[in-house]
């Protein structure tokens, strides 16, 4: 089984950046896609952004171009998301996620992490 925890929510002011991490156990993190998905209340869960195993494939959703950045780091088993130029919009909880391949849909990851809360104030 693979365990995966996030950091790095909290409160961050429109126009300004967080950066959320994403850790996961054991000693086959590179052997993993890993996603980034957000829920807002009384939305449906929505892709943010992808990366492959070796960070060569990244896919972002439209409204985060330009201004998320995805990336990993195997050797730390963690996987980031770089979050640039917030808007209320993007305010959810943000789950990341572990899969065999890179995919924008969550039916293809199979572990995920507990999410964090992220919230953008004007």
């Amino acid at each position: 089984q693979v365990q995966l925890v996030e950091s790095g929510g909290g409160l961050g002011q429109a126009g300004g950046s967080l950066r959320l991490s994403c850790e996961a156990s054991g000693r086959t993190f590179s052997s993993y896609a890993m996603g980034w998905f957000r829920q807002a209340p009384g939305k449906e869960r929505e892709f943010v952004a992808a990366i492959s195993r070796s960070g060569g494939i990244t896919y972002y959703t439209d409204s985060v171009k330009g201004r998320f950045t995805i990336s990993r780091d195997n050797a730390k088993n963690t996987v980031y998301l770089q979050m640039n130029s917030l808007k209320p919009e993007d305010t959810a909880v943000y789950y990341c996620a572990a899969g065999r391949v890179v995919s924008k849909l969550s039916y293809d990851y199979h572990y995920w992490g507990q999410g964090t809360q992220v919230t953008v104030s004007s």
